[in-house]
């Protein structure tokens, strides 16, 4: 069984406390290592190295265009490693090695493209109304990032998306990766050591939230802090980073809508749909929870879906036969059997599923069937509050305006799929739909050049694209007098 350390500056340290806790493989329910329990004491090491490396010559005079290099080369270790990575994600969140592969291997593309940004944040010029004035603006790294990562795709969705931007920024970083999922983040640190990073650029300590990440975001060295997971967690997260006044960029939970209308590719609908709920075992915050289907198609519509859903493969999530793996954690186990059990006792009509699965292929007891409910309503609460399961809620709609308040009628805003033929409506849609993503005839698509962000509860700020780099740097205004006469010093120039 493989014992892991905190990582910080530079080298392997052991909690402060001498505890550990332990982590399990979702399928098998077998726990395989053992990770550190850190401490205010661990948190204040951490951010404290973080801040020596971000002032020391090694990293601060560092151009960018070296930093940029540093990040091509960790994309190329990456690149080497995909397949250990992904195969050590399956192991500690359950997900499939089908997908999990293709992120791990994808996730260099993040590290090569901020690599590639490094050396592109241009300040400005700026033209002046004040006579003999020079004005112009620089862009500087904020200084030390926390980041906490969720549990469902830590490596990828997560780690790349803050860390390639927030070093070729020039910052330094702080990562705590959730209790549930820590040994890849931890696995990963060798990575950065061999790609040449100076020590304490990248720290890595792990524990629960409340004895590391919060005196991680709670510490006065800490210039911003970067967090993805729960709604809930994130509004506590922005209440302590208010106190000290500190920027943070959060990427919380959805409720998305899925919208098909009636002149929709019927069968490309249905892929996407399925996709948009059913894959990762639907823990993902972007998940296609709420269809929303036009009445002409309903009965239909659900028809497909039930056949394919139904005929989904789960199991062993390390098969590349298998469309359906297990729930990472117990808690979110019972969190969803919980949202089944409130949905039928709303009114909710189970076509499909609706309880665990015991068949074939299934071990540690965290399996739960593809299920979706009809006859529900948008006030229902299965349709209102973020299960991050296999749980699809169908409410039927007749024109495109109810559709889109339905769509709406939500405190999240993370994404939205419309299936159309229809360019104009898709275009329309595209406008009216409050969420900081859109997919048209698609679904779950993302990319290291496109912006990814909330509206509403879904959280602020954006990550991947070139707005991401801006997220990790202040702005500078420099003004510079060209003549030496004294001016009234009682009058504002």
């Amino acid at each position: 069984m493989k014992t892991y350390n905190h990582y910080i500056n530079g080298a392997w340290i052991e909690p402060a406390s001498g505890k550990y806790f332990d982590t399990e493989n979702p399928y098998t329910g077998e726990v395989w290592a053992k990770i550190a329990r850190g401490t205010s004491e661990d948190a204040d090491k951490a951010v404290k190295a973080a801040k020596a490396a971000f002032e020391s010559s090694d990293w601060a005079d560092m151009r960018p265009t070296q930093r940029g290099k540093l990040l091509v080369r960790l994309a190329e270790i990456i690149e080497r490693e995909s397949q250990r990575l992904g195969e050590l994600e399956v192991q500690d969140n359950g997900k499939l090695i089908a997908e999990m592969g293709g992120q791990t291997k994808y996730l260099a593309e993040w590290y090569r493209y901020y690599g590639g940004l490094a050396d592109k944040v241009e300040g400005a010029v700026l033209p002046s109304d004040k006579p003999g004035i020079f004005n112009f603006t620089r862009y500087e790294p904020m200084g030390v990032i926390g980041m906490i990562t969720a549990w469902n795709s830590p490596l990828l969705l997560f780690l790349a998306w803050k860390l390639a931007p927030a070093l070729a920024a020039g910052n330094t970083a702080v990562i705590k990766p959730s209790e549930f999922t820590s040994a890849s983040s931890l696995e990963f640190m060798e990575l950065i050591k061999e790609a040449g990073f100076p020590d304490g650029v990248v720290n890595c300590i792990t524990g629960m939230g409340l004895e590391v990440g919060q005196p991680m975001v709670e510490h006065p060295d800490l210039a911003k802090v970067a967090f993805t997971g729960s709604d809930f967690a994130g509004q506590k997260i922005y209440e302590t980073a208010a106190k000290k006044i500190m920027p943070v960029t959060l990427e919380l939970g959805g409720k998305s809508p899925n919208i098909v209308f009636e002149d929709a590719d019927f069968e490309a609908a249905v892929m996407g749909v399925i996709s948009g709920i059913f894959a990762a075992t639907g823990q993902t915050c972007i998940a296609g929870s709420r269809l929303l289907v036009q009445r002409s198609v309903h009965d239909k519509f659900v028809k497909r879906l039930i056949e394919v859903a139904g005929g989904a493969k789960i199991g062993n999530p390390m098969s590349m036969d298998t469309h359906v793996g297990p729930v990472t954690t117990q808690p979110q186990y019972e969190k969803i059997l919980h949202y089944i059990k409130v949905a039928k006792e709303d009114g909710a009509v189970c076509v499909l599923g609706g309880k665990p699965y015991t068949g074939e292929g299934a071990r540690g007891n965290r399996f739960v069937e593809p299920t979706i409910f009809t006859g529900v309503s948008n006030d229902m609460r299965i349709a209102q509050e973020e299960v991050f399961g296999p749980i699809l809620s169908v409410i039927p709609f007749d024109t495109e305006e109810e559709a889109i308040e339905i769509g709406n009628d939500i405190v999240f805003g993370l994404a939205a799929g419309v299936w159309t033929s229809d360019i104009g409506r898709a275009l329309r849609m595209s406008e009216k739909l409050k969420a900081g993503t859109i997919w048209i005839n698609t679904y779950r698509a993302v990319s290291f050049m496109s912006p990814f962000g909330g509206y509403k509860r879904s959280g602020q700020g954006r990550e991947s694209g070139q707005e991401s780099i801006k997220e990790f740097l202040q702005v500078k205004s420099v003004w510079i007098a060209q003549e030496t006469t004294a001016a009234n010093p009682f009058i504002m120039r």
